[in-house]
C-alpha cells in the first residue's frame, strides 16, 4: 500500500477560476459601472425647478389732451387704436 503525502494547499483548479466565472464577474462589474454612470448622467443633466417668470401687467395709456391725437389708445407704449369721439375713459 502506498501513502501519498497530504498537502494543505488547495488543488490548482480551485486557485484559478475558469473563464466563465471571470467573464461573469467582469460583466457584473461593467453593469454596476454602467448603472453608476447612468445615475451620474441623470444628475448632471437634470435642470433645477425654477419658478415661472413673473408676468408684467399690461400698461394701458389713453390720451385725449391738447396736442395729443384725439382718443389715442396705447398698449405697452404701442399705438393700438384711435377711439373716435371719446374724450375720457
Amino acid at each position: 500500500m502506498q501513502v501519498k503525502p497530504l498537502s494543505l494547499r488547495p488543488p490548482r483548479r480551485a486557485v484559478m477560476p475558469d473563464g466563465a466565472a471571470v467573464r461573469r464577474s467582469a460583466a457584473a462589474a461593467l453593469r454596476a459601472a454602467g448603472r453608476a454612470m447612468q445615475r451620474l448622467g441623470r444628475h448632471l443633466t437634470s435642470t433645477p425647478t425654477r419658478a415661472p417668470p413673473v408676468a408684467q401687467p399690461t400698461l394701458l395709456e389713453f390720451y385725449a389732451e391738447a396736442g395729443a391725437p384725439e382718443g389715442a389708445l396705447y398698449v405697452d407704449g404701442q399705438l393700438a387704436a384711435h377711439l373716435a369721439g371719446v374724450r375720457r375713459l
